[in-house]
């Protein structure tokens, strides 16, 4: 079979349904990975794809697949402010607490770049604000080196 990795990627990063869709039915694998690490869904999710990773996620995409660094499509929607996206990926089982390389988790995304929307869903849906980075550094400090007032109150 030829190798359509590339051709999958670049499907998903665009939205292109059709043709992620027929490439699935054609057997290509739906975790495939590109030099970095990065899955269909990760370019789906990061690129705001949300009907894309809906599709990749109901054929069978590792929906806690990370990069080569560690980063998830959750910490992808966290970091980029997507609530649409990150309620997807919870409803499909999202790890909220999964941490990349430095030890960061999707919460701490959110609390460092001042999307707080996402900071809401996560707790409500329960992710643990304890976790710490490699730094020792939770949530909360971040919200505090920020000086990100809404999410040191919704973390407090």
């Amino acid at each position: 079979m030829e190798d359509y990795t590339n051709v999958l990627i670049h499907a998903a990063r665009v939205g292109n349904l059709e043709v992620i869709r027929e490439l699935l039915s054609r057997g290509v694998d739906v975790n495939v990975r590109d030099e970095k690490g990065f899955t269909p869904l990760l370019i789906a999710c990061y690129n705001n794809r949300p009907e894309a990773a809906e599709l990749l996620l109901e054929s069978g995409a590792d929906v806690n697949a990370g990069d080569n660094g560690g980063n998830t499509a959750l910490m992808g929607a966290a970091f980029k402010g997507l609530p649409d996206v990150a309620s997807l990926l919870i409803r499909h089982g999202a790890n909220l607490n999964s941490q990349h390389g430095n030890g960061g988790t999707a919460l701490m995304f959110a609390t460092m770049f001042g999307r707080n929307e996402l900071v809401k869903l996560l707790l409500e849906s329960g992710a643990d604000a304890g976790v710490l980075d490699v730094r020792g550094q939770s949530a909360f400090d971040l919200a505090m080196q920020q000086g990100n007032q809404e999410a040191i109150t919704l973390l407090a």
